[in-house]
């Protein structure tokens, strides 16, 4: 039998609100692991699908030890670092030796998570993990220029790290360090800063733009900085509502979802920030005192490359500071944990947000999730994981571990599962990638799927695939966190139920920087499983 091929060229990311059947709008929650022994301040997924966590190294006695033979010398038996594997809810304690508090990190074209700062000795750490079944990391004790404490990190197109800010740091860096590396100055974060004790432009919002600056939010502003020639290249207007989005009066950020169809070396896609939540900034003034502020329910859209950008401000359906914001591989975005009141820091925040968000980029919808128990508020995180559920862990706005507090140290993780993964419609599963999982920029590749049904029902124009880079996340602000719309050249039935998807690789690494991505095929707003695929040398 002749194959039938269907053409198609995508133009907008469809929408899977359609998709959805009414009654399983809106997901489900299931506790993982009651006690992975840390709290989850920290939090990165690795190419072999295992989850890093970590915390700081001065919390006290963890819920988690080392074997005897494998205690650190002169240090306790208690590990503030662990890795979950969430598809067998395994726990391995591993060793940090230096304070990684309110640090950042990213991971490298090669899969091994870079990590860097931290307090006191950790400051100019930088600290390596590679995904293999026995790793542990391995710590550079000066592998920073700068000391950097709440700074944020982004993978760049040439493969290296920029770590922006940080404490009293106007300045930024690359790594991995050379010989003759030195930190650049950034007046901008001066610019921004509030005060000394409460600055509100910590962890900046940073998204490297399809030109390959990097976009750099703090406080209620932006910029677009030339890093490579130490130049601001354009200011963007101040957001409006008069509202702080960094820490503490904590928000978050996402770059959203990027359509690469009919896009090139010299045709980038188009690349918009969205930023959510966020507070006044004197908020954390006022908790110190015992008042707590409403936190903001707006949002704005910023497309970074128009000729005259504006802000394109919306209110999310409740109000909220210290969410996370997570891409997901339909291309919706999940705004999940925090709290209505109050601001980041110990002790400062009120009225946990139990019920995630989800935004629809495309019909600019907004809709609200079934809520968790469990209160996730300061040092909270969350990650997608390959399977396509969220996992969520962490919370411990206290300076010890303390189980008695009003909002008591959470050592547990729970998976939030999307509406996507319930209802009666099928869910495509990959069966292949054709051209292996090592890709070249501007490639041709053949990604095989099958799906369950009647074949005559199936409709080509509901197909797309997607490709997440994935996130760093800590503090609210998931770094590198990317999703891409390839282009679709075409769909071709194979025999029954069982198609293959012809689709080309994003052409430069300004779109993709290098590595790893998860690759995930999208029918009727259903994604498939995701495959890990590594682009790039």
């Amino acid at each position: 039998m002749v194959p039938v091929i269907i053409i198609l060229l995508l133009s907008t990311l469809p929408s899977s609100s359609s998709s959805i059947p009414n009654y399983s709008t809106k997901g489900k929650w299931k506790l993982l692991k009651s006690s992975i022994g840390v709290s989850a301040m920290h939090m990165a997924l690795l190419p072999n699908d295992r989850v890093i966590t970590f915390d700081r190294t001065d919390f006290g006695p963890s819920n988690i030890t080392f074997p005897a033979e494998k205690c650190p010398p002169g240090l306790d038996c208690y590990a503030h670092s662990v890795e979950f594997y969430p598809a067998k809810r395994g726990v391995r304690p591993l060793t940090i030796l230096s304070d990684t508090w309110c640090s950042s990190g990213a991971l490298l074209p090669n899969g091994v998570l870079i990590q860097s700062g931290g307090n006191n000795a950790g400051e100019r750490v930088v600290r390596t993990f590679s995904p293999c079944d026995d790793c542990d990391w391995v710590e550079t004790r000066n592998g920073l220029v700068s000391p950097r404490w709440y700074a944020s990190n982004q993978l760049l197109p040439n493969g290296k790290v920029i770590i922006v800010g940080g404490r009293r740091q106007f300045t930024y860096e690359f790594i991995p360090k050379t010989s003759s590396s030195v930190e650049y100055q950034l007046p901008f974060l001066k610019e921004t800063i509030r005060s000394d004790a409460f600055p509100n432009n910590l962890y900046p919002f940073i998204h490297l733009n399809t030109d390959g600056n990097l976009f750099i939010f703090a406080n209620d502003r932006a910029i677009l900085l030339d890093y490579v020639h130490n130049k601001v290249v354009r200011r963007y207007p101040v957001m409006p509502g008069g509202v702080s989005r960094n820490y503490p009066s904590t928000g978050s950020s996402v770059l959203l979802p990027m359509n690469l169809s009919g896009s090139s070396a010299t045709t980038p896609p188009v690349a918009e920030v969205f930023v959510c939540g966020g507070t006044v900034p004197d908020a954390v003034d006022k908790a110190i005192v015992g008042v707590f502020v409403e936190g903001a329910k707006t949002c704005g859209r910023l497309r970074l490359n128009d000729a005259n950008p504006g802000w394109e401000m919306t209110e999310m359906p409740l109000r909220r500071i210290m969410g996370d914001m997570l891409l997901l591989p339909t291309g919706d975005v999940l705004i999940i944990n925090g709290a209505a009141r109050g601001a980041a820091g110990w002790e400062f925040a009120r009225e946990p947000v139990l019920e995630p968000v989800l935004y629809e980029p495309g019909l600019k919808m907004f809709r609200k999730m079934n809520p968790t128990t469990i209160p996730r508020m300061y040092h909270s995180s969350a990650h997608l994981l390959s399977d396509g559920r969220v996992i969520v862990g962490g919370s411990n706005p206290n300076s010890n571990y303390n189980f008695s507090a009003l909002f008591p140290t959470e050592l547990s993780v729970e998976a939030f599962s999307p509406p996507y993964l319930f209802g009666p419609k099928s869910r495509p599963n990959i069966t292949g990638i054709g051209s292996g999982v090592n890709l070249v920029y501007g490639q041709k590749i053949v990604v095989n799927f099958r799906l369950k049904g009647d074949e005559k029902k199936f409709k080509d124009g509901k197909v797309y695939v997607t490709m997440m880079a994935p996130s760093f996340t800590t503090h609210s602000f998931s770094m590198n966190q990317r999703l891409l719309v390839v282009e679709v050249a075409e769909i071709r039935r194979r025999f029954a139920e069982n198609y293959a998807v012809v689709c080309l690789t994003p052409a430069t690494p300004q779109v993709a920087p290098p590595g790893y991505y998860q690759l995930s095929v999208v029918y009727d707003g259903v994604p498939s499983r995701s495959r890990w695929v590594q682009i790039g040398s």
